[in-house]
This record gives structure tokens, sequence and C-alpha cells, in this order.
């Protein structure tokens, strides 16, 4: 008989922490001895299950490039392969036989994340530098060769060197990773024995191919009613009504419209509370308070841009940069050092997990020498690692791997991208500790700043000594797109690791599974880049004036003007290097103040300022507002239906993300092929300006 009792779990880097859902209640569920509630599994590591992952990665890795090229985010496969996974290979083991269980569910999940993740240069460096005309003036079908080896250095350098990465955030922080967990549980709930397990699959799968569907063709029909199926320009139009210039400009210039962006209201629902109200208040206080009356004092020319010149050349003389490019700083600034203060509390466990990485190198040396292995040091403290021996992944696999890919990036930056061997070099270097952000960040707020890590290493690599401006730019942005890159594949890796410590999966089969999906994710990634930059040609090229784009590129842009800043001897405004000083100084105590002082209880509330500077960072403000309305659905559904809001949430929310990401593909195909979006311009503004 299972007895009912409350699921508690450590949330983000509080050890003593027992709280709430991710959504800010307890969630109960029937929990059993494991053992005896799942059956045993021989295999784990199967063909259907990486390449039924694979292909469900796919499907990701399209959402990707749409939600990466619009604002800047990306989403992880896990929930989407793990329930429709579950759906497929359940089907699938009645012609195969065989054994199907939690693990090997795990091992497809895994595959859908790898195939799905790789997306972080084609939708910032890559596109940047051909919009900087860096590449020359060949399109990116004339550079296939070069864009295929700069995806397998992707794919790989920071999956291996991740690896050692799980004993600090999986085993010793015990980080909640919020979409890995809800993928445990998710795969854990379809495979729990009992009556109820099959309907509760099928309706899982049910629900997510409905919202997958609804995403998709609404975000299909907004391709020809932009106005209303789009955006919604609510501000815009009571402004004109009321004959009121500010609250058009609030809608027009600063971007506060409401957006049916079915990807971020999917966010919200599973996202938790202090985190989506710290990045929207993060949003209002840059781009709708502060923002506004610097410019209205003349002291900014306007919202976006990093070159008065060209990007507001009539605007004041007086004015010293635009709202992007001052608060872009101390919103890395909060990012960064919020981060590193989690890192800096929880120094111990870094400080023996190098040692063990370490003594691990050298102990690979010996072996390879035929010597005997060093002995383990008695003062290093147990390990909560409970994974038998033989599921870890061996250290030499690892270590083989990354000396491999390690050496393999360098060799493709210098002949492929002109990029200096010492420049190279440095960059993986500060990748493996901008990694450690990267996956505190995911790990408390589910939300990895490839964005803000890309930013920080273009300011490390500003001012390379070459007299050639062309390889100083290009050095920049490849050494930020090495950086973003490894974090990304860090941080999916990790997280699969994290997935596998709470199904009990064996490390090592998620090793595997990770490199037969990053090879279907190197297949695709191309081909989809290669589909958007031919639709919508602005990805490559900066339009002249008055010619709107089709395709809003934010990071692009701000990967693209951050360079010219740093390389072409620009400054950040004495202002926003004093703010960013101070506010990093914040984020800081912040942390101090939340670890050490507030309760328990109140931990969940307190103001996140990784998501606040997050905030900062991010100008498309509709963005956090997307994602506060999703909460406030989750939260109206959570208090009016909670068993099912328990058991469909993540499968609504995956729908909804990957909807979206393949309604993106499918207008993107229209456009090359000559079907013009718009047709239907009511609430785009007068004469369409809006839309």
């Amino acid at each position: 008989m299972a007895t009912q009792v409350n699921e508690k779990s450590e949330y983000n880097d509080f050890p003593n922490e027992k709280p709430t859902s991710l959504n800010g209640v307890e969630n109960t569920i029937d929990l059993h001895d494991e053992e005896d509630e799942f059956i045993d599994e021989p295999k784990q590591f199967t063909v259907r299950a990486v390449l039924v992952g694979s292909v469900l990665g796919l499907v990701v890795a399209a959402s990707n490039m749409y939600t990466g090229l619009k604002a800047g985010w990306t989403f992880g496969a896990a929930l989407w392969g793990s329930i429709f996974g579950f759906l497929l290979l359940k089907l699938l083991t009645r012609f195969t036989g065989g054994i199907f269980g939690p693990k090997e569910n795990t091992v497809c999940q895994t595959a859908a994340t790898a195939a799905g993740g790789l997306s972080a240069g084609f939708v910032t460096a890559i596109p940047a530098m051909y919009r900087m005309g860096l590449m020359g003036d060949r399109h990116p079908r004339d550079d296939v060769v070069a864009l295929l080896l700069w995806s397998t250095c992707s794919a790989f350098f920071g999956m291996f060197f991740a690896v050692p990465l799980r004993t600090h955030f999986v085993i010793n922080q015990n980080l909640v990773f919020p979409t890995p967990r809800a993928a445990a549980e998710t795969i854990k709930s379809l495979h729990r024995a009992g009556s109820t397990a099959a309907k509760d699959a099928k309706e899982s799968g049910i629900v997510m191919g409905a919202s997958f569907l609804i995403s998709m063709v609404w975000g299909t029909l907004a391709h020809f009613v932009p106005g209303l199926l789009g955006d919604l320009h609510i501000l815009y139009y009571m402004g004109k009504s009321a004959a009121n210039g500010a609250l058009m400009n609030a809608d027009k210039i600063w971007g506060w419209y409401f957006s049916w962006d079915f990807a971020f209201f999917g966010a919200g629902l599973m996202t938790p509370g202090s985190t989506v109200f710290s990045f929207v208040a993060g949003s209002i206080t840059a781009f709708g308070i502060a923002g506004p009356m610097m410019t209205d004092a003349g002291y900014l020319w306007g919202k976006t841009g990093f070159d008065r010149a060209k990007d507001a050349p009539n605007a004041p003389i007086t004015t010293v940069a635009s709202a992007q490019s001052w608060f872009i700083w101390p919103g890395i600034a909060m990012m960064v050092f919020s981060a590193f203060s989690e890192l800096g509390i929880n120094w111990r466990s870094i400080y023996f997990s190098l040692q063990v990485v370490g003594r691990e190198g050298r102990n690979l040396i010996r072996k390879l020498s035929k010597k005997e292995a060093l002995a383990v040091d008695a003062a290093a403290p147990v390990s909560k690692d409970t994974t038998p021996e033989q599921e870890l992944i061996p250290t030499s696999w690892w270590v083989s791997g990354l000396l491999v890919s390690t050496l393999f990036t360098i060799l493709v930056m210098y002949f492929n991208f002109q990029v200096p061997v010492y420049a190279s070099i440095g960059v993986v270097l500060l990748s493996f500790l901008l990694a450690f952000v990267g996956l505190q960040s995911t790990g408390e707020t589910d939300i990895n700043p490839t964005g803000a890590i890309g930013k920080v290493t273009q300011l490390v690599f500003a001012r390379i000594p070459n007299p050639d401006i062309q390889i100083v730019q290009k050095t920049n942005l490849m050494c930020a797109n090495i950086a973003a890159a490894a974090c990304s594949q860090a941080v999916d890796m990790v997280s699969d690791l994290k997935t596998a410590q709470l199904t009990k999966a064996s490390p090592r089969a998620m090793l595997g599974a990770q490199i037969v999906g990053s090879v279907f994710a190197i297949a695709i990634a191309i081909p989809l880049f290669l589909l958007y930059a031919g639709a919508y040609p602005c990805i490559l090229m900066e339009l002249p004036d008055g010619v709107k784009c089709q395709f809003p590129t934010p990071s692009v842009i701000a990967w693209a003007n951050t360079c010219k800043l740093l390389t072409g001897g620009g400054t950040i405004p004495k202002e926003s290097m004093i703010a960013t000083i101070v506010l990093g100084l914040l984020a800081v105590l912040n942390v101090l103040i939340r670890v050490k002082f507030v309760p328990d209880a109140w931990k969940p509330y307190w103001p996140n300022l990784n998501a606040f500077g997050l905030g900062f960072v991010n100008v498309g403000v509709a963005t956090p507002c997307c994602m506060l309305v999703g909460w406030v659905a989750g939260q109206l559904w959570l208090k009016f239906g909670k068993a099912s809001h328990g058991r469909l949430m993540y499968s609504v929310s995956a729908g909804l993300i990957s909807g979206i990401g393949i309604a993106g593909v499918i207008k993107a195909a229209l456009t090359v092929g000559g079907v013009d979006g718009g047709s239907v311009l009511v609430g785009c503004g007068i004469g369409g300006e809006l839309c």
C-alpha cells in the first residue's frame, strides 16, 4: 500500500531548504520504494531510444531557431522528449519487444535535449559576422564546410568538460534544475505501476499534442494576420484615441505591447514566481521607467542601438547612449556576480571537486605510464553519490574527449575563422569558468544566460594585438561564440545528468545519448539556418533606414554592436559603469543576505537579482510580460484545478513551446516560397508601421 506524503526537494542552492513545488505550492504524489515500483532494466542505452529522442529533438531545434532569432531565447527538449518519447517507445515496444522503463525513457529525453540544443551560435555570433561583413560577400550556403566544422566544435567541447561538474552541481549542491527535475518526475509518473498509468500517459500525450497544434496553427496564421494574431498594440490605439503621444511611444518605441507568443506563455507556466516577477521588474525598471525618463531628459537617444551616428543620427550631441547600451552592463554584472557569489559560498565543494579532477587526471597519466594510482585523500569528504561505479562515466572517456575536442576547436578557429591560437586557448580556459555561471543560473532559475556569458567574453577579448580590425572583430565574436556554445552544451549535459540522478539512470548512458543526439543536431542546424537566412535576409545584413526587418534579431544586433563598441574605440558611459559596480556589489550582498539571514520559508520569494539583471539585458519587453501572463494563468489553473495542473502543466508548456517553433519554420518556408505575410493589416497601425 502506497503512503501519501508531501514530496519535498532541495530548492535552488539552499541545502537545508525543503520547499514547495516549482510554482510555490506543495505537490502531493505517490512515492514508493523505486526498487519495487519500477521493473528492472538490463539495457538503458538502446538504438530505439536514441533514434526516437533525436527525431523529437529536431522539432525543438526548429523551435529554438525561431525563438532564438526572435527574442534571443532557446528552450530545452527535456519534457517534450520525456512524454512523447514515452508514447512512441511504448508503441515501438509492441513490435521490437524487450523491457521499456524509466531509465531508457531518460536516455530518450537526453538524446532529444542534445538534438534540440545546438542553436546558440546560429542566433548570435554567426549571423552577426555576416552582418558586419566579416565573412566577405559570401552567403552562408557558400560556407557550409566551415559552419559544419563549427557546429561539431559546439556540439562536443562543452559536453565533455561538463562531465566532472556533475559532482558539484548535481551531487553536492543538489540544485533544483526545474525543467530536468520536472522531466524526471514526469518520466517516473508515466512508468509508475498502477491502473491509472496508461490513462495518465495518454492524457499527457493528447494535451501536449493539442497545445502543440494550437500553438503551431496560431503562429502560422499570424504570418497572414500579424496585427491580431501576432502582437496587439493596445497602448498605441489607446494613445491614438486620446491623442496621447506618451502612450503611443510606450508601444511603438519602447515595445510595451501584448504578444501572442505561446513559447513564453509556456515558459511562464513552469517558472517560479520570484524569477518571473524579478525578470518583469528588471524590464520595467530599464525600459519602462528609467530608460524613458533618461531619454526625455536628453541623456539617452532612445531604446536600442550602440552607435549614435548610425542608430540615431538626429539625436542631440548631449546624448551619450541608448537604453540598451546603457543598461546592458549593469544587467550582466548582476547576473555574473550573483552566480559567482553562489559559487563562493560553496567554495569547499568546488575545491574538493577540483582536487578530484586533478587527481584523476594525474592517475590517467600514471596509468598510461603503468604506474600505481594515487591514493584518495583521507581528508576529502565522503561522496554523496550513490551511483554504481560501473555506471559512472570513466575519467579516461571525458578527458580524452575533452583533449580531442579542444584541439579540434583550436584548429577550426584558426584555419576557418582566423582566430589566433592563443586567443582560442584563452577562451577555452575562460569557458570552463563561465560554465559555472551558466550552470548556477540554470540550476536555480531555469534560465541559461548564454547571452550574458557571450558579452563577458566579448569584453575580455575586446582588443587583441592585431592591426587588422576584421581579425580583431572576428576573434571577439568567435571567442564569445565558443564560450556561449560551451556553456549551452555544458548546461544541457549537466541537466541531463540531473534527470538521470532522479530516475537512477546511468550517467554513462546519458553521455552516449548526448553524443548521438548531437550528431543529429549538427545535421539539422545548418539547413535550418540556411532556411531562415533565405527567408529573412535582414538576419545577415544591416538594412537602410526606414526599411523594416521582417524577422527581429535582437541578439544578433546586440552581439554585432557590442563587438563594434568594444573593438572600435567606443566607451561605456561613466554613469553606466558606476551603476555596474554598485549593482554588482548589491548582487553579492543579496546572495549573502539570502543564504545567511533569510529564513528558509522566505527564500523562494526573495528577489532574484540574476533574473532582474536579465531584464536589463533583454530588450524584448514583451517577453517577460508573456511569461507573467503564463505564470498568472498557471496560478489560476493551480487554484481551480490542482489535480490536473500537477499532471498536465508541463505537457501544456512543452507543447506550446514546440508548436510555435514549427510555426516559425513554416512561415520561413512560406516566405522563401514567395507567399508574403501581412496580407491582413488590421491592427498594424498607420500604413502597417507596427507590423
